[in-house]
């Protein structure tokens, strides 16, 4: 389509690079992102050793709201990320949520500045380093915090950590919805046998209960459905029907007693992933920030959908945006 629309921009394809313009076409559905770069405000918090890809993110992120193509080339953007990290080469696919975990990341070490220290670790998909805040960790950055509680001395400990992408668990092979999902995600789990945790008060190891809650929510928050899993050696996907909303996402019961009860979230990209794991196509389905219209991204295609459209069984990673003030220190 000729969208004549600032943001509705395709991207061409290089060779089995699917997966990295459906991450981009998110990425650039998120106004504040798309915003902090058109206005120029990268270039004073940029750290010289990552300028090269940065720049290109940016120029990039200009194309395709200000430009007046119908589709651009992320070449520029590609080999320079490509430099750095091989595994994305034009020769084979990759996986969508390791290419988004990958720019979150890059963009943080270029962005990233000193605060208040913190604690950092893996949850799901996590990044970053203790005591540094950028762009990336304000819109995308949240927190778990897990409590421990040893089953013989009843002691609970508290372990918070970082995350910019939570990877759910799929708890039926046939149809779920996604909070389905973040309850099998938030359940209580046992540790026994060699998961066991060596307990400070008992001074020995220990059978423990754990539970994980947000105890801080970030303004976007993505979830990455764990569609591919291993049976035995082989590798397979699950291909169940995951109902997701499009709005009135409430993440209230999986929060700390703090958790703000009125935010509600609202889905704003999802990357999709259709056929099999040799031979799949990554598509995008963004809403756009000014007409609050769905459209579909496949390559350089662009075509408007209908809200129902949104709803499908392909659906890998989704992208919802809070605008309410969700969490207050």
């Amino acid at each position: 389509m000729n969208s004549q629309l600032p943001g509705l921009t395709g991207l061409r394809n290089l060779g089995n690079t699917c997966y990295m313009n459906a991450v981009l076409q998110c990425l650039c559905s998120v106004p504040a992102l798309v915003e902090y770069f058109i206005a120029g405000k990268y270039e004073a918090a940029l750290h010289k050793e990552n300028e090269e890809s940065v720049t290109a993110f940016g120029h990039l992120i200009v194309d395709m709201w200000l430009g007046e193509l119908d589709c651009v080339s992320p070449e520029v953007f590609h080999s320079v990320l490509e430099k750095q990290y091989p595994t994305f080469s034009r020769m084979t696919q990759q996986d969508a949520q390791e290419f988004l975990i990958c720019v979150l990341n890059e963009l943080h070490e270029a962005f990233k500045k000193s605060s208040r220290a913190r604690c950092v670790s893996d949850a799901g998909a996590s990044r970053g380093s203790v005591g540094e805040t950028s762009i990336i960790t304000e819109l995308f950055e949240g927190q778990l915090t897990y409590n421990i509680t040893c089953l013989k001395c009843k002691t609970t400990t508290h372990r918070p950590e970082s995350f910019t992408v939570l990877s759910l668990p799929i708890p039926s092979k046939q149809s779920c919805s996604l909070q389905d999902c973040l309850k099998c995600f938030f359940q209580q789990d046992t540790l026994t046998w060699n998961n066991q945790i060596h307990c400070s008060w008992c001074g020995t190891k220990q059978d423990a209960a754990v539970r994980s809650t947000i105890t801080k929510a970030p303004q976007i928050i993505i979830f990455h459905l764990k569609r591919f899993e291993w049976q035995g050696n082989d590798k397979r996907k699950l291909s169940a029907d995951i109902h997701y909303p499009l709005s009135g996402l409430d993440l209230s019961p999986y929060g700390s007693p703090l958790f703000c009860q009125e935010a509600e979230y609202s889905l704003c990209a999802v990357v999709n992933h259709a056929g099999s794991l040799d031979n799949g196509h990554y598509t995008a389905f963004c809403k756009h920030s000014g007409t609050k219209n769905w459209y579909s991204f496949d390559d350089t295609q662009i075509t408007k959908i209908s809200n129902s459209s949104v709803q499908t069984d392909r659906a890998y990673l989704l992208f919802y945006t809070c605008q309410d003030l969700f969490w207050t220190h």
